[in-house]
């Protein structure tokens, strides 16, 4: 799944250990363009988190997630693990068309001349 949004909060950064090793988590709270304002946590693991640590407050991002739920203790958990971020800027300056090219003048146009006439038939 895929959203804009703005960086609303970035929450404080969390270690632990497993039996699999050392964990880290970061979470980011984005608010979500609408008419009502809504907001969605989104966790940013391993290397990951090392990139949701330099959001700033207000910036505009595309968040692709993958949304995950499990049980525990007969109680049901939802997580948005982000996988992939983009800044908007990056996407504007990437779609935007090339404009660079020079003006078509009129000297340029081949067989600009219909009055002569080559075709032997």
């Amino acid at each position: 799944m895929e959203f804009d949004g703005s960086v609303y909060k970035v929450l404080p950064v969390v270690k632990g250990t497993s039996a699999r090793g050392e964990w880290v988590k970061q979470d980011v709270v984005f608010e979500l363009p609408g008419e009502y304002s809504r907001k969605a946590c989104v966790s940013f693991w391993g290397d990951k988190a090392e990139d949701a640590a330099k959001l700033r407050e207000g910036e505009e991002l595309n968040i692709s997630v993958n949304i995950e739920s499990r049980e525990f203790n007969g109680r049901w958990f939802t997580e948005l693990r982000a996988w992939k971020i983009t800044r908007k800027a990056e996407a504007v300056s990437v779609s935007a068309p090339a404009t660079d090219f020079p003006p078509i003048m009129s000297d340029d146009i081949p067989y600009k001349n219909d009055s002569v006439d080559d075709i032997p038939f």
